[in-house]
């Protein structure tokens, strides 16, 4: 097992282990126990109670959180040549198709968000088993496969993000960096349970929110109580 550092044992004796705390006062406590000489990124951990191997039980959707993220997303935008002037005066980072769909083919992922435009969507369909993995693949039910490519470049720019719930039933998103203040960490956090929540499946039996967890980069967990978020 390995050996907890100095910091990483001052950080956990912070904790209350016995205690779920409320998202305002988990949001201060993330901020005093981080340890990272960067700024580092706050991430939300969230348990449901559904069955995601059941295709009516995959939570996925996007939130557009009220202060960012803090991050400045590197945005390709797969389109025809007319769409070209459009994605780059909105801000996206790489413009083109055929020779992004060559470099993907190649290995080459380094960006945040893909968005396409419907009519590319034969030619980058075969890309699927590289983007899908990372959580890359254009998508019509995340804004990123659409004709207006600048204001689904603003929204991303602006902090919307995407996020579904992986095979163990979790939901891990990044909210904000431990420099934000602890009212727009709570915010961010907030806004987005607020969105899982709207997003219950019907089929879901027993309780949706099982568990709620805040975390930076390299810090323990914090247990925030559900009943504070609801």
């Amino acid at each position: 097992m390995a050996k907890l550092s100095k910091k990483r044992k001052v950080a956990e004796a912070k904790i209350d282990k016995s205690k779920q705390y409320n998202l305002k006062d988990a949001s201060t406590l993330v901020k005093e126990i981080n340890t990272a000489k960067f700024d580092a990124s706050v991430d939300l951990h969230i348990r449901l109670g559904v069955d995601p191997k059941k295709a009516d039980q995959q939570v996925r959707g996007t939130v557009s959180l009220p202060h960012g993220t803090g991050k400045t997303k590197k945005v390709l935008v797969l389109c025809p040549p007319d769409k070209e002037e459009a994605a780059k005066a909105a801000g996206a980072d790489f413009v083109g198709l055929d020779e992004f769909v060559q470099k993907i083919e190649g290995g080459w992922t380094d960006v945040d968000v893909i968005i396409a435009t419907p009519s590319v969507m034969p030619k980058i369909g075969k890309l699927g088993k590289i983007l899908g993995p990372r959580n890359l693949m254009p998508n019509p039910k995340t804004g990123t496969v659409t004709n207006d490519v600048a204001a689904a470049i603003t929204e991303v720019k602006g902090g919307k993000i995407a996020f579904k719930v992986d095979k163990a039933g979790i939901v891990h998103a990044s909210i904000g960096r431990v420099s934000f203040t602890p009212e727009k960490i709570a915010a961010n956090g907030q806004e987005l349970i607020n969105t899982i929540i709207k997003l219950k499946p019907s089929t879901a039996k027993g309780i949706y929110l099982k568990g709620v967890s805040l975390a930076s980069s390299m810090s323990p967990g914090i247990t925030v109580d559900t009943k504070s978020v609801h």
